[in-house]
């Protein structure tokens, strides 16, 4: 975990990879769990027979949006700023998901901050996320993220 104590402090970290994440085991168990949650039963990611027979991946493989869901989880046990009073994810400006995730993968996040723009109350922060997959040559996400701090 890093602690960030203040905006000024992030100032100068534009343009630099402020942090990088454990690595988090993609089990069958979360992907399930994920596929129930959302409705997204497709047989890529939860039939394991006919993955073995039919998927050039040989294995179920995580939807692109539970990988894209790792991010909130990942940035708050990356990183603390210390002095704001509330964080919020406000959003991302581009998603991309280069190399899939097959089931038993375990994947971290790169965390480099971007833009800071000042807004009423606080600031927005603009994250280049990329997230790798242990032992991939490609990353699994590349996401522009935009948090909100006051």
């Amino acid at each position: 975990m890093r602690d960030i104590a203040s905006l000024s402090d992030m100032t100068a970290m534009l343009g630099q990879e402020v942090a990088v994440t454990d690595w988090l085991e993609i089990t069958q168990e979360r992907i399930n769990l994920f596929a129930d949650a959302t409705d997204d039963h497709q047989w890529i990611h939860v039939d394991i027979a006919r993955c073995q027979t039919e998927s050039p991946f040989r294995a179920p493989v995580a939807h692109g949006f539970l990988t894209l869901s790792l991010i909130s989880g990942m940035f708050d046990r990356a990183l603390r700023m210390v002095d704001a009073k509330m964080v919020l994810n406000y959003g991302l400006n581009k998603v991309r998901f280069p190399a899939p995730v097959p089931v038993g993968s375990r994947v971290r996040a790169r965390l480099s901050l971007q833009k800071i723009e000042p807004i009423e109350g606080g600031a927005q922060l603009e994250w280049a996320v990329t997230i790798e997959r242990e032992g991939g040559a490609k990353p699994v996400c590349v996401a522009e993220l935009l948090i909100r701090r006051y």
